[in-house]
Parts: structure tokens; sequence; C-alpha cells
């Protein structure tokens, strides 16, 4: 049943393509499609007569002019389509469904179970734990450096990486903000101001002072920039 679930909605897939190859073959050449038009301004050139909109002697001399492009179009060849043209679409169509239920009965394993939810739960509190008891050890080395130094600078960047992988936008936001006490940086200072933004659900006079540093010191082209303007603008409502 897998393998013909696959085959069809490859089959679906390709669909447009099969059509796409049908209005191909089914287009008119250069010289029906000239005979088309030249025919459809004879009839245009009949209204206007009956219409009053020109003469006779207009008229006479206009169907004539048309009557003879009909009569060169008709002896146009149009060159015949190579058969080969359309092949690799043809192998396309036929192909694609065949190659993707035959590397699934190489690699498939329709009969593997799904992982349970509890199972996938229990991994996650595990890596959880596992990282949470880092960023213990973590805080514990930042509490005995110089809290000057560009060495605890980066010790608490990290920290607050990981407290933010974890979910702690709180804790992640007070380990950027003694990062940026050290040294500023226009993408921490706008990535930290944004933290703040969203804890309090406002943009705070704090997070202002941040998010217009951040500007007058970033490159033009920083990625945030239009996040940051659109804060400052959310807190000029406020």
């Amino acid at each position: 049943m897998t393998i013909l679930a696959i085959v069809l909605l490859a089959v679906v897939a390709l669909a447009p393509l099969a059509l796409a190859l049908g209005r191909l073959r089914a287009t008119r050449g250069r010289r029906d499609s000239a005979l088309s038009i030249q025919r459809a301004q004879l009839a245009e050139l009949d209204r206007d007569v009956a219409e009053g909109r020109i003469g006779q002697a207009e008229y006479a001399t206009a169907k004539l002019e048309v009557q003879r492009r009909l009569l060169a179009t008709a002896e146009i060849a149009d060159p015949r389509a190579r058969p080969g043209s359309v092949l690799p679409l043809v192998a396309a169509l036929v192909l694609v469904p065949a190659l993707g239920a035959g590397l699934y009965m190489i690699d498939g394993h329709p009969s593997m179970p799904a992982a349970p939810l509890s199972a996938r739960v229990a991994a996650e509190t595990k890596d959880n734990q596992q990282a949470e008891a880092l960023i213990a050890k973590l805080r514990d080395k930042l509490a005995g450096m110089d809290q000057t130094s560009d060495v605890a600078r980066q010790g608490y960047l990290l920290l607050g990486n990981a407290e933010d992988s974890i979910g702690h936008l709180q804790k992640a936001a007070e380990a950027w903000h003694k990062a940026l006490a050290i040294r500023f940086d226009p993408g921490l200072g706008a990535l930290t101001a944004e933290a703040m933004t969203r804890l309090e659900g406002r943009v705070s006079d704090e997070s202002q002072a941040l998010f217009r540093r951040a500007l007058k010191e970033a490159p033009a082209d920083a990625p945030w920039r239009d996040l940051a303007e659109q804060r400052l603008a959310e807190a000029a409502k406020q």
C-alpha cells in the first residue's frame, strides 16, 4: 500500500507536466496562426463596409491585400517538431514514479513503528536537564572571573544563548545585559532589547535606548534594522 501511495503521489505531482505535453501537441503552427488572423481581418473588413465605416473602394483594396497575404501564407510550410523533443518529458513521467517506488523498496522501512510521544518527551527532558547542569557550571565559572574581561563577556554571551535555547528568556536577557555592560555590540543590543520587549509585552524606555544605540552604531545593512525601527515606531504610539 505504501508503494502504491508513493506512485499515486508522483503521478499527481507530474500531472501538470502531462497536461503541458498535451497542449504542446495541440499547439498550432505559425502558418495556422497567420491564416486565422488574416481571416479575422477579412471578417472585420466585411463588418466595416456593412456599417459604412469605409467606402467600397477602400474595402476592395484592403480585401485584395488581405487575400494576397492569405495566398502567400497558405504556401508556407511549417517545420514539424522533431519526435525526440518530447522524449525527455515522457521519460520523466514514467521514470520518476518508478524510481521513487524502487528507492523506497531498497531503503524504505514501512514496518518501522513511530517513536512514542512519551519517549520523545523523556529524551527532551533529559537534554534540558543536561543543559541546565552545564549552565550551572558555566555560571559558577563566571562568578569567579574578572567581570570586565573579554573572556567574561564571551562567557555571558554563551550563557545567554544557552538559556535562550531552553526557553529561559528572562535569564538569557540578564546574561546578555552583563555582556553588553562589558562591551556594547549593536547586534547584541538589538537582541537584548527584543528579548526585553517580548518579556514585558511592550517597548520599555530601556529597550528603546538599546534599540536607538544599536541603530546608531550598526552598519546600514544590519539585518535587524527593520525590526528595531518597527519597535521604536510602536513605542511612539504607546
